[in-house]
């Protein structure tokens, strides 16, 4: 293991979050709030702490695949650790465990919340809170890639494991410059949702904080009822964009390189739109008795739709209060999430192409015992070491999925509130039903509960295996030795 690259990638992280909690430090500035010396203690901090880790650069920037999960485990866990200090310091929240899992929700883009008025939160702690979406929705790894080149050609690594989906690959030879497209293209959509979003009358603020959320695929807003007040042009600004940004982005690298065939003939956006199209056909049908009329069932059905396949979480009525076919149906787009490659989360849209191809191949093995057939995407073969990881992965889910339900039962909630808060919290949704429905909150879960719902975030997040790369003995044991035998051999210099 190369303890000097995991050493000097946790310092930068560090620094790059001293440096961002600079934006929440310009806002209480604006709005003349006291809160804001607090953001400025906790970003010197991060950066002195970032700088002395960071001071001495590595001899070489070569590690493996391991060393990139754990290394980004790492680095998301200190990331949340010290996001959660403006909140516990200013009181805004104030319980340490509470403030954790409002941050470690933010970063992970999942949305869920312990805050019953979010009015009461001050501007900067308001945007500090939506923007840990937009930090995490892209990754704070893939974004370290962007601005600081490192040599060494094992950098795709930290994009494999920080980026979601079954697999990353290079959009262009170098690591550095497929992040740097990445970051054009996510800037690139947050601003031009920010201008539609102000061409609707909405304040500035309010703007900033929904698009940098929605950007994310995250879901924290400015209100306690997200976004039911807004008017019906910025829901549908907010639905196209929830889509936009759950499509793998690798499409826009080909539309901006004009290779608009490729881009729409992608089987795994193909068969996002055709899902999202058609949940919105079923839920619009069974929910205009409650809107009233076709076109405001439309919106909100799409809305709905579009908020929870992209794992975004944000809400325009209580979907709680619909009938059992349409929560069901909610349920379902929760699993099956966004796009390998977009900010979206859940088990993503290619992994359920590949389990279902792969069923089906195995049905054909018993009626052809003799025959041979690949499991094809876009025409090329999958291989199959990602049809093997696609089945590790849903293996693995399961049995996280089911662990944590049965801790979090001890809490004595009823079973739809327990089994959709793991699944809101494991596939980074946000809103579940019943009591963590999308009026609810997760304050009333207990310390305990609360921790295991951090870690399911974190796992979703980082697609499970890097997170549980953390309890591993072994790579603590591993990283323990390396750092040792660094020091005997600056030492023995």
């Amino acid at each position: 293991m190369n303890s000097k690259v995991i050493r000097y990638v946790f310092g930068k992280v560090l620094l790059i979050e001293g440096a961002l909690l600079l934006l929440p430090i310009l806002t209480a500035l604006i709005y003349h709030e006291k809160e804001g010396l607090i953001y400025v203690y906790v970003a010197l901090g991060a950066a002195l702490i970032g700088h002395l880790f960071s001071i001495k650069k590595p001899d070489d920037y070569v590690f493996y695949f391991k060393d990139g999960c754990f290394m980004t485990a790492l680095c998301w866990v200190a990331l949340s650790i010290v996001g959660a200090m403006p909140f516990y310091l200013t009181k805004e929240i104030p319980f340490y465990i509470d403030a954790l899992f409002e941050t470690i929700s933010g970063f992970t883009t999942t949305g869920a919340s312990i805050l019953p008025r979010v009015e009461d939160l001050s501007h900067c702690s308001l945007l500090w809170r939506s923007f840990t979406h937009w930090i995490g929705g892209m990754g704070v790894l893939v974004f370290l890639l962007a601005i600081i080149p490192m040599n060494g050609g094992s950098h795709m690594n930290l994009m494999r494991a920080e980026s979601p989906g079954p697999s990353v690959g290079k959009l262009v030879p170098k690591a550095h410059d497929t992040a740097k497209i990445l970051y054009f293209i996510y800037i690139g959509l947050t601003v031009a949702e920010i201008i539609f979003l102000l061409a609707g009358h909405m304040p500035v603020f309010d703007a900033i904080c929904i698009s940098v959320g929605t950007a994310g695929t995250g879901g924290f807003g400015v209100r306690s009822d997200s976004l039911l007040s807004y008017s019906p042009y910025i829901q549908w600004v907010v639905t196209i964009f929830m889509v936009l940004f759950g499509v793998n982005f690798n499409a826009y690298f080909f539309i901006i390189f004009g290779k608009f065939k490729k881009a729409l003939s992608m089987e795994e956006v193909k068969t996002y739109f055709a899902v999202i199209f058609g949940a919105v056909a079923i839920l619009m049908f069974d929910v205009i008795h409650i809107c009233g009329n076709f076109f405001t069932a439309l919106r909100h059905s799409s809305f709905a739709v579009a908020s929870i396949i992209t794992t975004t979480g944000f809400a325009t009525l209580d979907f709680n209060t619909w009938s059992v076919t349409s929560r069901l149906i909610l349920v379902g787009l929760m699993f099956i999430g966004a796009c390998a490659g977009s900010t979206g989360g859940g088990i993503k849209v290619s992994r359920f192409i590949i389990l279902i191809k792969t069923v089906k191949k195995e049905l054909l093995s018993y009626l052809h015992p003799k025959s041979i057939k690949k499991i094809k995407m876009d025409d090329h073969p999958v291989e199959h070491e990602v049809v093997r990881s696609t089945d590790v992965y849903f293996i693995t889910f399961v049995i996280i999925f089911t662990a944590s339900l049965f801790i979090i039962s001890f809490d004595q909630k009823d079973l739809v509130t327990s089994f959709t808060a793991v699944a809101a919290t494991i596939n980074n949704i946000g809103p579940g039903l019943e009591l963590v429905g999308p009026t609810g909150n997760y304050a009333f879960f207990s310390p305990l509960a609360k921790i295991i719902l951090m870690i399911d975030m974190l796992a979703g997040r980082l697609e499970l295996f890097p997170l549980l790369l953390l309890f591993y003995p072994v790579m603590w044991k591993d990283l323990f030795f390396s750092t040792l035998r660094e020091k005997h051999k600056n030492k023995n210099k």
